[in-house]
């Protein structure tokens, strides 16, 4: 809401700077025209930075209590080398190959305070990439590794803008990278959910019981 009310306010005030630079330069006022026209432009780039980055936040899920971020299963292909099929909660699905012990997924998480979360500014989270990872660091260091992308990066991003210019905004709570493994299992089933401290995942059905508490 914060953000379409910049972004109406300032393409309202940009157009009407046009429009009397235009009235200005029939005129043959032409240092008005000119002012009139530099600010219009100024507050109509201040609605294109305020859109993109509010289509950037759209890349992110709200997020105001703990909630399932997807659902995990695991087929066994061969030695260390499953089948990770990932299920959200719109029912989109994502299938990937992972080789190693134990599967892991990263997701980056946004915090807000003061007046950003008075705002309605909540705390916002984006999975990052799935892969695969061994028990023992010398297979970590020498075997095949797997790792895949489950959300592009924005040409733009809330999160990396916020990084780079912290110093700046500060309503930015926290940045945080947060990750969350466990071992992989033939037919095991996993939810990960994402909470404010981060990304947790636990065992569903009774194989992935039986692969954590195996877990060394």
């Amino acid at each position: 809401m914060l953000l379409d009310g910049i972004i109406g306010v300032c393409g309202l005030v940009g157009l009407l700077f046009l429009i009397r630079a235009v009235r200005r330069l029939r005129q043959w006022r032409l240092i008005a025209g000119s002012v009139h026209t530099l600010l219009g432009l100024c507050f109509l780039l201040a609605a294109t930075a305020a859109w993109l980055l509010g289509f950037s936040l759209l890349t992110y899920e709200r997020l105001t209590y703990e909630q399932p971020a997807a659902e995990i299963m695991l087929s066994r292909l061969g030695e260390r080398h499953y089948r990770a099929t990932l299920t959200y909660p719109s029912n989109l699905t994502q299938s990937f190959e992972l080789r190693g012990d134990e599967w892991q997924i990263d997701a980056r998480v946004l915090k807000w305070r003061g007046l950003a979360n008075i705002a309605g500014f909540d705390t916002v989270y984006r999975l990052e990439r799935i892969g695969g990872r061994y028990r023992d660091i010398n297979s970590e260091r020498s075997a095949p590794r797997t790792v895949h992308v489950l959300n592009e990066p924005a040409r733009i991003d809330a999160w990396e803008l916020a990084r780079r210019y912290r110093e700046y905004v500060p309503w930015v709570d926290a940045l945080a990278g947060s990750a969350t493994f466990l071992p992989m299992a033939d037919g095991a089933l996993y939810q990960v959910s994402v909470s404010q401290s981060g990304v947790v995942a636990r065992p569903l059905n009774q194989a992935g019981r039986e692969a954590v508490a195996g877990w060394r």
